[in-house]
Formats: C-alpha cells, sequence, structure tokens
C-alpha cells in the first residue's frame, strides 16, 4: 500500500523547507550556535512539550501565542533561556522582532544549554544576520543546536504511496544528557510536506511520544526545554494516514535511541524489554525502573553481567512480581529462569560477551499477566561525571 525509503536531507528533506546553521558567538572555537528551519509556505505547527514545573521562556512564548501558522524558527544552543521570568520572553519578543528577513510570519523560538541566565540577545540578533534562507544544509543546523552531543542527529524518508504520490518528512534532533522526558525530549524538530491537519499531526505525535522519547533515559532528569515540534506546510498535496502515523513513528524511535546511544559518556545503548506484567503501565513502570537504575547503569558500564541488580531494581519498583515466575535473559542468553539459576562461570564468560556489545537487550518476563513496555537506557561511567561537573565552563 506504501513504502517507506530512507533517504538524506534530514529537516530539509520535505518540499519548500531550508535550514542553515551558524556562529553567532555563542560558542566558542568558531562552533556553530544558531540555526534556523524556515518553510517558503506557511505551516501548521504540533507540539509537545516537558512536564517540568520549571517550563522555559521559549516553551511559555509559544504557549502564549494560541492558535496561530508560522514559517520560521529559530533555535540557539549554549543558553536555555530558563528560570529567566518574564524578561526572558522579552528578550524572545525583541530577537524575533530584530530578525531582518522579509515575509516571516509568527517565528517561534527553541533554546537549549544553561539554566538560569539571561539570553545573550545582542550575539543573537546580530547573528541572524548570517542567515540566508535559501540555503539547505541540514547537518549544519543540526551540530548548531547540540550541546554536550557528541554527534549531530538527523533522518528523513520519503513515503511512497501505491499509486506513485508521494510526501516526504524529515527530522533533526538534539540531546545527551538530562534525557528522562515526561511528554517530550530535549529538543526535536519535524518537517513535512504531507497535507496533514494541524489536529490530526497533534493526535499522532501524542501517540507516539510514549513509546518512543518518553521510553528513553540517559540520567533520570527532565529538562526545563523538552521541545518536539511538527511542522507541516502541505505543499505535496497528498496524504495517508497509516504511512505518515509510521513515519513519524520511526522518525521518533530512531532519534530516541540515538539519544541515549549519545548519552554523556556513554557506551552502550540497552533495550529493556518487560513483558509478563500484571498490566501496560506496571510494565512501563519496570522498564523505566531499569532504565533510570544507577546500580544497573553502573553495572552497565563495567560489562559486569549481575542480574541480581536487575532482579532487584524490579522488585523495588513496585509492581507486582515474585522470584518463582520471572525469567531474565541478556539476548537470547537466560541467567535465570523461574526460580532457576542458570548463571555459572561458563555462562557469565557469555553473559560479559554480551555486555561488551555497543548494543544489547535485556529481556524480563515477570510471568504474572500480559503487560508490556520497552524503555531505552545506557550505561554511566566516569565521563558523565566529568561533563556535567565542568557543564558551566
Amino acid at each position: 500500500m506504501y513504502k517507506l525509503n530512507r533517504i538524506e536531507g534530514g529537516v530539509c528533506a520535505a518540499e519548500g523547507f531550508f535550514a542553515d546553521g551558524v556562529h553567532a558567538g555563542l560558542k566558542a572555537n568558531n562552533a556553530l550556535d544558531m540555526a534556523f528551519v524556515y518553510s517558503d509556505v506557511l505551516c501548521d505547527v504540533a507540539s509537545v512539550f516537558t512536564t517540568n514545573k520549571m517550563t522555559a521562556a521559549p516553551i511559555r512564548h509559544f504557549k502564549n501565542k494560541g492558535e496561530f501558522q508560522t514559517n520560521f524558527l529559530l533555535i540557539n544552543s549554549k543558553n536555555a533561556n530558563a528560570m529567566t521570568g518574564s524578561k526572558g520572553i522579552a528578550d524572545i519578543d525583541e530577537i524575533l522582532s530584530s530578525i531582518n528577513i522579509e515575509g516571516l510570519v509568527n517565528p517561534v523560538m527553541s533554546s537549549t544549554g544553561v539554566i538560569g541566565v539571561r539570553i545573550p540577545k545582542e550575539k543573537i540578533i546580530t547573528g541572524t544576520a548570517q542567515f540566508d534562507i535559501t540555503k539547505r544544509e541540514p547537518v549544519n543546523a543540526s551540530k548548531a543546536i547540540m550541546t554536550t552531543d557528541s554527534f549531530s542527529k538527523t533522518i528523513a524518508y520519503e513515503v511512497v504511496l501505491h499509486s506513485g504520490e508521494k510526501f516526504h518528512i524529515g527530522a533533526m534532533a538534539k540531546g545527551a544528557g538530562m534525557i528522562n522526558p515526561a511528554m517530550a525530549t530535549m529538543l526535536c524538530f519535524i518537517t513535512t510536506d504531507a497535507d496533514v491537519s494541524k489536529q490530526e499531526m497533534q493526535a499522532i505525535l501524542d501517540a507516539n511520544v510514549k513509546t518512543t522519547f518518553n521510553a528513553a533515559s540517559v540520567d533520570g532528569d527532565t529538562s526545563t526545554n523538552d521541545t518536539v515540534l511538527l511542522f507541516s506546510n502541505k505543499k505535496s498535496g497528498v496524504y495517508h494516514k497509516e504511512a505518515f502515523k509510521e513515519a513519524v513513528y520511526e522518525i521518533m524511535l530512531f532519534l530516541a535511541k540515538e539519544m541515549v546511544r549519545d548519552g554523556e559518556g556513554a557506551t552502550k545503548l540497552v533495550t529493556y524489554n518487560v513483558t509478563g506484567a500484571k498490566d501496560d503501565a506496571q510494565a512501563e513502570k519496570a522498564a523505566k525502573a531499569l532504565s533510570d537504575s544507577l546500580l544497573v547503569k553502573t553495572a552497565l558500564y563495567g560489562e559486569d553481567p549481575n542480574w541480581g541488580r536487575i532482579a532487584s531494581t524490579i522488585g523495588a519498583s513496585g509492581v507486582t512480581c515474585k522470584e518463582e515466575t520471572l525469567t531474565i535473559s541478556f539476548d537470547e542468553l537466560c541467567v535465570y529462569d523461574k526460580g532457576e539459576i542458570y548463571f555459572n562461570k561458563d555462562m557469565e564468560v557469555e553473559a560479559a560477551a554480551v555486555m561488551k556489545l555497543p548494543a544489547f537487550t535485556i529481556s524480563c518476563d515477570l510471568g504474572i499477566a500480559e503487560g508490556k513496555f520497552t524503555a531505552y537506557g545506557c550505561d554511566l561511567g566516569y565521563e558523565y561525571v566529568k561533563i556535567n561537573a565542568d557543564y558551566r565552563t
């Protein structure tokens, strides 16, 4: 009925979208630190934001606009513009009104970086003079929004229907630390030329976020700036609900995993597959307890197949469970099965080999009922402490 083809182009893959990144002096060493995304026609925009009560100024500014269309997004790194009160919102108004680009309609802004510092609006206003809205440089844009990320994160699909008609969808995201999203992720911007309504975009975004961004954890902390924005300029004139929903899901899942893989100092991407729970909510609770656990994370870093920490974390999570029905496996290697301990010296060698892989799955069947959930996490080592101890400097 339809086909998803992975393509290059990131946020510029869809017709009518442009993007680039520049150096505005926010970061040292001429690093890219400010980006834009522009559409040559107006876009509907769907959004999902953090549930952190200390919501950053860009999110509050966005929500204050009510129902609107836009054709321009400005993003800066290095400064989150969070905990800056009404002055932070006023700074955004001044910045956006000072952009000397003809034809901008209801421009919006997103920020990431240090919390509790007024945004350097003069540098940002000056930096916008470098913007050329005819450029398609999605990699530059994705690099400009990075903070402690070690690599940029982009993805795009061409969606081809049975009729031969097609539309496109692309995205970029940033995030490596302060990742335990609650209704969103660090920053993620998705663009499409699909002829989809705002209401349908919002519903699809809301439906997909639980099992993608909200299933990812690096360090158990939820940011003040978590944002997902989905823009549609409808230029293709084509739409297919199931194809669009699947493409959005695949994009969000890929970027969620990329953020975990890029967790500050992380060396492993671990999938926690919890099944057999009393219900899906309890499976989610257990899976997230595993992805957040410092004891589990440090065992992963040490490549120690300490399955006892897995069992203990599940037991402490508060879900219905018992050792007589629990099964634990590292990839396909079952180490504990309903009270039977298979973990001996030979198996420890096999399990340790799994732990050395850059990506693997820890599966836990609680053996209670049919609830299931999959979460994504990483290890935690010395580099995480070093990065966050030096973050403001």
